[in-house]
């Protein structure tokens, strides 16, 4: 594969490249640049941040989870690019030093350049910003006095020359691992169903680093024109298979916070940036975060097979663990939405507050009018081998009053719909318990009765 890209302002253009291979192995063997530290390798730690710019804007992201493939058409700015060409550290480098805030220095590089990238922007949630960044040595304090201390600094203009994009080439015509179109890649997967489809990587990868496996006939979805779209209509909101998580979130904000506020826990900032809705729903994990909203709001999942379309809802899609109703060369092509008024709220039980996979997660969109149930939709990961409606929990509100005799007849209706199993994170009664409790949780809150860990104080 051939790419082209911009290394701390410097373009760098690369022939006969194995485009699987980690951006984070390229830095530091074939550039020298070993600032970008290598930690977990699998996107938890941060300590190999760096920060990306393209069309779709300038943010942080992980170098172990990139390809050399997503570097095409891409600028990317390490640690060693932040300070300007004369020496001068950036305004986050020299807050660092001055406030102590490098403690062992390991994971520094990769605070750095989440800071930096968060200095860009003028990020107030400092906290949310360095979820994805861990360290394990004094603590948070000095990192946040110093990101404190150098907001009041203008961003460096050198930062943000060096994180625009390349001019694409008007000569180069998108290869065979990178289709330009929808209708390209339709033809290519087709042709080639053995192929792994690659979008941010941020499960992908794994088997790459990890696993040490050999991804049959990669293809790489960032060049397909569109593919990352948001249409809002009057009905309904579509969105492409392509549009990041972080994207997705920005949008639920106006439309279903409950649903925005819930992936502010989705990974990091560095994950929510690469990853996308297709990826997460296409992959049939029965722990996969957006499916059990979209479920409750009644998604449909848009498919392609060449040039025939099909739509089914989304929950249909999954057949048991493992399987989806998805046939050899058919990809995920958007995501839909109903518009409706905003019921839905969304919990996600994991053990940690940031940067957990889900223990359970449960999204509820109860409808009441005049006092009495009209519609329910209330969807599990985490209960069983697929993400799966509460269909018997469901009918037993239906038509009946809302009110707390209601919900707690309902919960013995659980046992009806679900049997988790037991496994590292948590076993079969605290599972089931807790689906009990979280829809207890959603009638109080429609109450008025804070439930939220930020909301409640001693």
């Amino acid at each position: 594969m051939d790419i082209s890209f911009r290394l701390n302002g410097e373009r760098v253009s690369l022939t006969g490249v194995d485009p699987t291979r980690s951006v984070l192995d390229f830095l530091r063997e074939d550039r020298g640049l070993t600032g970008t530290k290598e930690g977990c390798n699998e996107g938890d730690c941060g300590a190999c941040s760096v920060v990306v710019g393209d069309a779709a804007g300038i943010r942080p992201q992980n170098a172990c989870l990139m390809m050399l493939g997503h570097l095409d058409g891409k600028a990317l700015v390490t640690v060693e690019g932040l300070a300007a060409p004369d020496g001068t550290p950036h305004p986050v480098q020299q807050a660092l030093v001055d406030h102590h805030g490098s403690q062992c220095g390991f994971c520094t590089p990769g605070f750095a350049t989440a800071l930096a990238t968060g200095h860009l922007h003028s990020t107030k949630d400092i906290k949310a910003l360095l979820s994805g960044n861990l360290c394990r040595c004094t603590g948070y304090a000095p990192v946040l006095r110093a990101a404190d201390a150098a907001a009041t600094q203008a961003p460096p203009p050198h930062l943000k020359a060096a994180l625009e994009a390349p001019k694409a080439d008007a000569s180069k015509e998108a290869g065979p691992a990178c289709p330009g179109s929808v209708d390209a890649l339709a033809t290519l997967y087709a042709d080639h169903p053995e192929a792994t489809l690659i979008a941010g990587a941020t499960e992908v990868a794994l088997d790459v680093n990890k696993a040490l496996k050999d991804l049959p006939f990669p293809i790489f979805l960032g060049h397909v024109q569109g593919f990352d779209e948001v249409e809002i209509t009057e009905g309904r909101i579509t969105f492409g298979a392509g549009t990041s998580i972080e994207a997705l979130r920005q949008v639920m904000f106006d439309h279903h916070p409950g649903f925005a506020e819930m992936l502010t826990r989705f990974g990091s900032a560095q994950v929510r940036a690469a990853g996308t809705i297709g990826g997460n729903v296409a992959n049939g994990s029965p722990i996969a975060e957006t499916p059990p909203p979209l479920i409750a709001l009644g998604a449909d999942l848009h498919l392609r097979h060449r040039n025939t379309r099909r739509s089914l809802p989304l929950e249909d899609y999954y057949v048991a663990y493992g399987r989806q109703d998805r046939m050899e060369g058919e990809f995920i092509e958007a995501v839909s939405i109903p518009r409706q008024p905003d019921n839905l709220r969304s919990y996600k039980i994991a053990r940690r507050f940031d940067q957990d996979i889900s223990t359970l997660l449960g999204a509820f969109n109860i409808h009441v009018e005049v006092g009495k149930v009209q519609s329910a939709r209330i969807a599990f990961g985490g209960m069983a081998g697929v993400v799966k409606r509460a269909e018997a929990v469901e009918q037993a509100l239906i038509g009946q009053p809302w009110t707390y005799e209601t919900i707690t007849a309902a919960l013995e209706v659980f046992a009806t719909d679900f049997t988790p199993i037991s496994d590292l994170r948590a076993g079969v009664d605290y599972r089931r318990e807790v689906a009990r409790n979280l829809l207890l949780r959603y009638w109080h809150e429609d109450q008025g009765t804070p439930a939220a860990i930020e909301e409640v104080t001693p």
